[in-house]
């Protein structure tokens, strides 16, 4: 079964460390992955986007889809340019703190969440990618906490390892946070 994925925001967001992680996590896994970096010339504060495909067999195919089945939008630009690529049946998740609550669409489902606020709570802004990868993995079934915990040790670099505790606390945040019909 091959699924697609869309993390975006700004730079600066951390979205791209994201994409990294999740890509990460499918591989401990043991499933199929292409993963797709995109940036503007100007990095922080530009557009920033990554894409990944994850597939149970050999035969992952290639990013830059017309569809996905799931959409991480950090930041409104994010969220307006990657709503028409959502599959029927697929998922928008947003940053709330950041994106209008706009339901424009009734073939999709949404979830909603202030993360950049929640992040803030942490004690940290830059933990929002994080936190929304916590989120995506209790909506979506597709990766546990653990794996995701996992993936994050191998991604973050040695000189960063002091922010594994955090990173890691940000993610059972998201997980855990309720995903009731008020916040779809």
């Amino acid at each position: 079964m091959e699924k697609n994925f869309i993390i975006a925001g700004f730079g600066g967001q951390g979205v791209l460390l994201a994409g990294e992680v999740l890509a990460n996590a499918f591989m401990l896994d043991n499933k199929n992955v292409t993963w797709y970096p995109s940036y503007g010339a100007e990095m922080r504060g530009g557009t920033v986007n990554c894409e990944i495909v994850m597939n149970d067999s050999e035969d992952v195919s290639s990013v830059n889809k017309n569809e996905t089945d799931f959409v991480i939008a950090l930041n409104q630009a994010s969220f307006d340019r990657f709503l028409p690529k959502i599959k029927k049946g697929g998922w928008m998740i947003a940053n709330s703190t950041l994106v209008e609550k706009l339901q424009q669409r009734n073939d999709i489902h949404y979830f909603f969440a202030p993360m950049t606020k929640m992040a803030d709570e942490l004690g940290n802004a830059k933990m929002t990618n994080i936190l929304s990868l916590g989120i995506l993995a209790h909506i979506s079934k597709l990766t546990g906490i653990e794996t995701l915990e996992k993936a994050l040790d191998v991604v973050i670099p040695a000189h960063r390892k002091n922010l594994l505790p955090m990173n890691i606390k940000a993610l059972k945040i998201g997980y855990e946070y309720d995903l009731s019909p008020a916040n779809v």
